[in-house]
């Protein structure tokens, strides 16, 4: 079963300037949010990203960033666990972010 997230909330962000393609960000991220195609790494789904950081903190070239344990991700987790209505701050979660302050966007 695939995960998914908050659509278009995740803090993924890449650089591909400071990409080199070497594929490490692919092979760490649990949920295949990137991949590497014609020698540089792509978002490919970015709502399946948890925001665990992995991609980031394994990027030799620092051209990945993410806020783990902040933005929709971690409130949809919460939510779970507590059997609460996720929410992370958001007004709407169907268009843009009015709340980019707490980081969920």
């Amino acid at each position: 079963m695939k995960h998914r997230y908050l659509k278009n909330r995740a803090t993924l962000k890449l650089d591909s300037a400071k990409c080199t393609g070497c594929g490490i960000c692919a092979k760490v991220c649990p949920h295949n949010v990137l991949s590497v195609n014609d020698g540089k790494v792509g978002i490919v789904d970015i709502n399946s990203c948890m925001e665990c950081g992995a991609c980031a903190l394994n990027c030799p070239f620092s051209a990945l960033s993410v806020k783990p344990g902040v933005g929709c991700a971690a409130a949809i987790i919460t939510g779970w666990l507590t059997g609460s209505e996720p929410t992370c701050g958001c007004s709407d979660p169907d268009d843009g972010c009015s709340n980019s302050a707490n980081g969920c966007c």
